[in-house]
C-alpha cells in the first residue's frame, strides 16, 4: 500500500504544487489548510508523515505538532519561511523530525519525505527483528530499551521524539566512539538529509535537557570538542 502524506500549509497553490509532485512518486496525499483540520485529519487518516507549515490559522503548526505527538508518532517535516534558529529549535522542541526553509525545491522535499520514510522503517524492522531479544542498553541511572522505544531514568519513562531516540541510541551503541556533527546526520537523518550541522547540535541540547542530572555538566552525552559526540560509559573515570 502507498505511504499516506497529510500535507498541512494554508496557502493552496503551495499545498496543490507539493502534493502533485508527491503523487507522481506514488504517495497518497491528503491535505489542509488550517491547524485545527491539521488535528482532525491526523487522527481521521493517521498519516505514515505529515509535512507541517509552521504559519496556520486556527492553530499554529508548533501547536499542532505538540497536541499530535501526544497519541501519533509519524515523522513530522516542519515547512517555515522564517529562516531563524529560533523556530527551527522549536520545532524540534515541539516534535518534529525535519524542516525546511522557503523557498525549497520540490527536489529536496520528496527526498527529505524519503529519507525520514525510509529511516522509519528501518527503525520498526529493527524493532521487529529484536522484539525477542533483550538489547537494553543501562547507562548509569538511564535505561534505553529498542525494542520498545523507550527511555527510562531511574524507572520513569522519559518522552523522546524519534530522532532523539534514534540519536541517543546510536551513540549509545557506539558508547565511548566520538562521533562527528556530519557522521550524525548521515547516520539519524539519512544519508541524503540536505540540513545543516546545526541540527545535531539542537538535538543534543534537547536531549541533555531530559536525560542529564544537570545539562550544563552533562555526564552522559558529551562533547569533545572541535570533533563531535559522545556517550560516555559509566566505568570510565
Amino acid at each position: 500500500m502507498p505511504k499516506k502524506i497529510l500535507v498541512v500549509d494554508d496557502e493552496k497553490p503551495i499545498s496543490d504544487i507539493i502534493k502533485f509532485n508527491l503523487t507522481k512518486e506514488g504517495f497518497e496525499v491528503d491535505t489542509a489548510y488550517d491547524g485545527e483540520e491539521a488535528v482532525k485529519k491526523v487522527n481521521e487518516i493517521d498519516p505514515d508523515l505529515m509535512i507541517l507549515d509552521l504559519m496556520l490559522p486556527k492553530k499554529d503548526g508548533l501547536e499542532v505538532a505538540r497536541e499530535v505527538r501526544q497519541t501519533h508518532d509519524m515523522p513530522i517535516i516542519m515547512v517555515t519561511a522564517k529562516d531563524t534558529e529560533i523556530d527551527k529549535v522549536l520545532g524540534l522542541e515541539m516534535g518534529a523530525d525535519d524542516y525546511v526553509t522557503k523557498p525549497f525545491s520540490n527536489r529536496e522535499l520528496v527526498a527529505r519525505v524519503k529519507a525520514n520514510l525510509r529511516r522509519r522503517d528501518i527503525v520498526q524492522k529493527q524493532v521487529d527483528e529484536n522484539e525477542n531479544e533483550n538489547k537494553n542498553i543501562t547507562i548509569g541511572n538511564l535505561v534505553i530499551m529498542p525494542d520498545a522505544y523507550i527511555v527510562e531514568k531511574d524507572g520513569q519513562k522519559i518522552e523522546l521524539t524519534h530522532r532523539e531516540f534514534e540519536l541517543l541510541h546510536y551513540l549509545a551503541s557506539h558508547m565511548g566512539q566520538v562521533m562527528t556533527r556530519e557522521h550524525l546526520l548521515q547516520t539519524a537523518w539519512g544519508y541524503d538529509y540536505f540540513g545543516d550541522v546545526r541540527t545535531v547540535d539542537v538535538t543534543v541540547h534537547r536531549l541533555r535537557e531530559k536525560i542529564e542530572d544537570n545539562p550544563i555538566q552533562p555526564k552522559i552525552l558529551v562533547t569533545r570538542r572541535g570533533v563531535g559526540y559522545y556517550v560516555k560509559d559509566p566505568n570510565e573515570e
